[in-house]
């Protein structure tokens, strides 16, 4: 077998691994982050004033209800609609408290957004038109206590995904998107 067939095997092999990993649900090996350690979060939504500790990873997969109980948090609060978060976001978020040390409240700011509410705040200028809110690949939020600086650059080590800086509005957006930042 000539070396451009055996690396092309070796390449369909590993794709084929890599696509039947991310159609079994709650797997952890989709996420990029220590795949054995629990993973808590404590979260603070600013305008409904609810919060919630949770244990959604618990060394080995996703605890479902834990992320429906986050899912809620993250709500619209204004269309009062849940949506389905990407649980990558969660991970990065915890992963950014671990760096930092810090173990305090996230508070969030923006969760799930959905299409009625993105259009209201397009008027208001700032907000994409095909806004990853919408599809929950997104959140805004801050670290209680922490520097926004740190939390960006903490945020824009991790490589996960688009990384914005919203230091007068008091906080910083990560997506589940490509790579970039602003």
């Amino acid at each position: 077998m000539s070396d451009f067939n055996y690396m092309r095997r070796q390449l369909l092999i590993a794709g084929g691994l890599t696509l039947g990993a991310c159609l079994v649900p709650g797997m952890a090996i989709a996420s990029p982050f220590k795949a054995t350690n629990p993973r808590k979060i404590s979260l603070c939504n600013i305008h409904t004033g609810e919060d919630i500790d949770s244990e959604f990873f618990n060394g080995e997969s996703y605890i479902k209800t834990e992320l429906k109980r986050i899912d809620n948090i993250c709500r619209d609060f204004r269309q009062n609609e849940v949506a389905k978060m990407d649980k990558r976001l969660f991970d990065a978020i915890t992963e950014i408290q671990a760096n930092l040390g810090h173990k305090g409240q996230v508070r969030i700011i923006s969760g799930y957004r959905s299409p009625a509410t993105n259009k209201m705040l397009q008027k208001k200028g700032g907000v994409a038109t095909k806004s990853y809110h919408m599809k929950g690949q997104a959140i805004d939020f801050n670290l209680e206590g922490v520097s926004l600086s740190k939390v960006r650059k903490a945020a824009i080590d991790l490589q996960l995904g688009g990384v914005g800086y919203y230091p007068k509005s008091n906080f910083v957006h990560i997506d589940t998107g490509p790579v970039r930042r602003w």
